[in-house]
């Protein structure tokens, strides 16, 4: 007897629409990675230009007048020109710095031209020019720097101080001591800069490289000139010098303090005491290569070494002693800190081997630590094969576009839920406040999705986001939750109480957010001018998974030699091979993935 039976299975026509929606959904997904690589890497290559560029503009300005010039163009002096160009590799690219110097004849007291100015030579335009070598393109800055000649100072000279924060904007009402014990009668002077950051002392008797400038301010790192030493005998900001009818020109910056605690642990998350660590800055104050910070401590008994009210600055521990060797650290080899902030920096110490291999992997674009990438050392002879796999990583949205309505993290185009506020339309793309007429919503709120880290020993380490200030009448602030139920959420803020709000980049997540697997972020946005919003283009939550250090692996007990090669490879990325890698003593190396 025969039965009629229903036909399974999908038919050539369901196939192929199952496959071109695939394929829709993979080159969309693509499509965004994309666009937040670019992002991220222009940011990077913004920060870096504008680093450069302070630091080298504040070399020009600390120039005597008569030495503002390149040296080999006109006027001559002492700063590189193009064919002279400093060359500067930063985040694995290399940048040329040099500088184009001109007299300008300024048309306020005639011209040569018109025959109603016989000294032309008015004042100089510098130029600083940073080329990327990488993408060949060229960032200009231009100043101008007037002759110091004054016709009120026949018997004695004048001290030009400006005083500016670690984004270039003036600080007010700082503190100035100027002092000169080289002359008959001593000069200690106090005075306070004006709403621009700035302070003129006129009338200084004429004396070489002795006078001392100090800048400070209640909360504020401090900044100085620098004497002549055997220690220091070529400041890169010397003691100034007065001659007559001249001014001399000096810039200082100082910003707020901050704090950084570094925690010295075992790779069970164990605090180890009575570690020798010293602590190196990177601002030099004298050439060749003579630190502002380099100070040696040893961690107490709860495995920490607190450092109270240090400037803001990028910081890089090393071990003093012969019993451990750094295993990883959290964030990876230094950390920055900037101003007001407090931070944590995790060193997770192993016992030290006469050889080892430290293996850092990270994204080539972002410089983002890579997780889960499979790290292979292997020894030629005999034939060997060691595996292993890298930990830690970041939560990184820059994109809402997608919306409202999602639970969990899967898109990072949409969030979970907003109070109708909130606007992702816009340019930049981001999150900003709803818009009607010319009126922005005076407040709105935003809810991430949940992220999952995967285990429920994470530690979060720090919360970033962009751009890192906004206008003074609007006001971008945050507050996380985490649980392991991915239902409680309890927002909180550094102090870990629901009172308090993140609102400075880079602040050290609380610890009650630690131990936890699931984690969300809620941004708050406000405005006391309805005229303008706050913007919010990037959210970043930096963890750690247990005492696992993110995008690094090591391998201690190795034996001295040419033996080896490393093979790196993850997920959407081209694996990386390094060939007769040579290992004697304590190794580190860096491995940059491309997609």
């Amino acid at each position: 007897m025969l039965r009629n039976q229903k036909q399974k299975g999908f038919t050539l026509i369901e196939t192929a629409v199952s496959i071109a929606i695939f394929g829709i959904l993979i080159s969309g997904a693509l499509g965004v990675y994309s666009l937040i690589t670019n992002g991220v890497k222009a940011y990077r290559e913004k920060a870096t230009i504008s680093a450069l560029a302070a630091q080298y503009m504040e070399t020009a300005r600390n120039l005597p007048y008569s030495k503002v010039g390149t040296t080999n163009g006109n006027p001559n002096g002492s700063l590189p020109d193009q064919q002279n160009a400093v060359s500067i590799t930063l985040n694995n690219r290399t940048y040329q710095i040099y500088y184009e110097v001109t007299y300008v004849d300024d048309s306020k007291d005639g011209t040569i031209l018109a025959g109603t100015d016989p000294y032309p030579n008015d004042y100089k335009q510098v130029k600083l020019v940073i080329k990327n070598n990488t993408t060949n393109t060229a960032s200009n800055f231009v100043t101008n720097f007037v002759p110091k000649g004054l016709e009120s100072l026949i018997n004695g000279g004048a001290l030009y101080i400006k005083v500016f924060d670690s984004v270039g904007q003036p600080v007010p009402f700082a503190n100035v001591n100027i002092t000169n014990n080289a002359l008959v009668q001593p000069i200690n002077l106090s005075r306070v800069t004006d709403v621009n950051g700035i302070w003129i002392e006129v009338g200084l008797p004429s004396s070489s490289n002795s006078y001392h400038v100090a800048v400070s301010k209640s909360s504020y790192s401090n900044d100085q000139t620098y004497p002549i030493s055997g220690t220091n005998p070529s400041p890169t900001k010397p003691d100034a010098t007065i001659l007559t009818g001249q001014v001399t020109q000096i810039s200082f910056s100082i910003d707020y303090l901050s704090n950084l605690t570094f925690n010295t642990l075992n790779q069970t998350c164990a605090a180890i005491p009575s570690v020798g660590v010293e602590v190196k800055g990177s601002k030099i104050i004298g050439t060749p290569k003579v630190l502002k910070y380099d100070t040696t401590y040893i961690s107490n008994s709860s495995g920490q070494i607190p450092l109270n009210n240090i400037e803001w600055d990028t910081y890089t521990p090393q071990l003093t002693g012969a019993t451990y060797m750094i295993y990883g650290s959290s964030p990876i080899q230094q950390i920055t800190i900037l101003p007001n902030t407090s931070q944590t920096f995790n060193l997770i110490l192993g016992p030290a081997t006469a050889n080892s291999l430290l293996v850092i992997v990270k994204d080539a674009a972002t410089g983002n630590a890579i997780e889960n990438a499979q790290v292979d050392l292997q020894t030629i002879t005999p034939a060997t094969d060691n595996y292993k796999l890298t930990g830690g990583s970041i939560f990184s949205q820059q994109d809402w576009s997608g919306g409202p309505g999602q639970v969990t993290a899967t898109d990072l185009t949409k969030y979970f839920s907003d109070d109708s506020n909130i606007s992702t339309i816009g340019t930049p793309s981001g999150v900003r406040l709803t818009q009607t007429g010319s009126n922005y919503a005076s407040s709105g709120q935003l809810t991430s999705s949940t992220f999952d880290s995967g285990g429920a020993t994470t530690s979060y380490t720090s919360i970033t986001w962009q751009p890192t200030s906004q206008d003074p009448a609007t006001t971008l602030k945050f507050q996380l939750a985490s649980n392991n139920d991915n239902t409680t959420w309890n927002y909180v803020g550094p102090d870990g109480t629901a009172s308090t709000y993140y609102t400075v980049p880079g602040t050290t997540i609380s610890t009650t957010n630690n131990n936890n697997r699931y984690i969300r972020y809620r941004a708050y946005l406000s405005t006391t001018d309805v005229s303008k919003t706050p913007i919010l283009t990037s959210a970043n939550i930096n963890y750690v998974s247990g005492c696992f250090t993110p995008g690094q692996v090591i391998y201690p007990g190795l034996t001295a030699g040419s033996n080896y090669k490393v093979t790196v490879s993850a997920t959407g990325y081209q694996t990386q091979t390094i060939s007769n890698l040579n290992i004697n003593g304590y190794n580190v190396l860096q491995v940059l993935m491309s997609p």
